[in-house]
Order: structure tokens, then sequence, then C-alpha cells
């Protein structure tokens, strides 16, 4: 995969409404590129996984299939314009060996078609949280219940209420993504 920015803008899709998924992506492309202008256009990009997914397997699905939407309909939309990059993020949660835990996967598809698949740390979750996730609940919902809180999900999530906002959401979402450029950072070290 190779970087052809000739020009001073980084156009990106982000695959989501949401203003933390957007403002992840902005503020990533922006510390690896700095010397560029990242303008990022979203998008409601169906996942094709439920709705709180409950696997990394189903996580990273998520991820890649909101990439693949949004870089298909964005080419039936706007074929005679280019993004540089599609940008999606999918959370989710799963059991481990430490108990349940909640963390992201993020999917990167260059214009030249080449994709990039990171994950995040893990935040682990009280046992009370996964056991009503596991009934069908959503984290932001759940968690807007415990804390009294509303529409978490567009703030600081489940992360910046149990981490009393050491780390956020975007913050996460945000390191994902920067690890996950290094291979389009430095394709002579990660081709084949």
């Amino acid at each position: 995969m190779t970087i052809k920015l000739d020009s001073t803008v980084i156009r990106i899709c982000v695959g989501s409404t949401n203003p933390v998924k957007i403002n992840a992506a902005k503020h990533a492309f922006s510390l690896i590129f700095p010397k560029h202008i990242v303008h990022c256009e979203e998008m409601h990009a169906l996942s094709e996984v439920a709705d709180q997914p409950m696997t990394e397997a189903e996580t990273r699905l998520g991820a890649q299939n909101r990439v693949r939407y949004c870089a298909r309909h964005y080419a039936q939309q706007v074929p005679e314009s280019e993004m540089d990059f599609f940008v999606a993020m999918e959370g989710g949660v799963d059991e481990f060996e430490e108990g349940a835990a909640t963390f992201a996967y993020v999917a990167i598809l260059s214009n030249e078609g080449a994709m990039t698949t990171g994950r995040s740390a893990n935040l682990p979750l009280p046992n009370k949280v996964y056991k009503r996730l596991k009934e069908h609940e959503e984290l932001g919902d759940v968690m807007d219940d415990l804390f009294n809180t509303s529409n978490i999900r567009q703030k600081g999530g489940a992360i910046g209420l149990l981490t009393n906002h050491a780390a956020t959401r975007e913050s996460i979402y945000t390191q994902a993504l920067v690890l996950a450029l290094a291979p389009i950072l430095h394709p002579e070290h990660y081709s084949v």
C-alpha cells in the first residue's frame, strides 16, 4: 500500500454519524499527517452485525463491514470525487480469561482498496454490566442507567465513566487508529 497524498488535504469518509468516532478519525489522521488538513465526511454505515457485538470476531467484522459499506456507497453517490481513506470503528465485548471486557476494532481502507484493521486495549467490565449485555442490552444504555447519564455513547462512553475520564471512547479509538496506520506509513516493512 502506498500513500498518494498529492494535495494538502486528506479526505476521509468515516462510517458513522457519531461525533466521537468522527473526532477520533480526524485526530488520529492529524497526528499522523501533521502537514495536511484532514477533512472528514460522515456516513451512516451498516455493520451487518448485532447492535451490541458480543465477540471479538463479530466486532472485527462489524468494523470491516462498515468500512466496505462506505467505499461502495460513496463511489455510487459521488463517483467524480475521491476519498483518500475510509474509516470505521466498532465497539464490542467478549469474555476473556480475566473476565468480560469492552474494546473496539478499527478498519482503514485506502482509495486503492488496501485495508488495515486494528484493535484497542480491553476495558474490564463489571459482571453486572456483562450480564445485562448477554440479555441483549447495549453497553451505552446500561452505562446510562448505572451512572444516570444520557447518551454516553456520543460522549466519553463506558471507558470515560469507568476510568473517571482518564481515558475516553474517543481517546481509545484515536489510539487504535494511529496504530492501524503503521502499515500505511511504512509499507516497505509490511509488504510480503
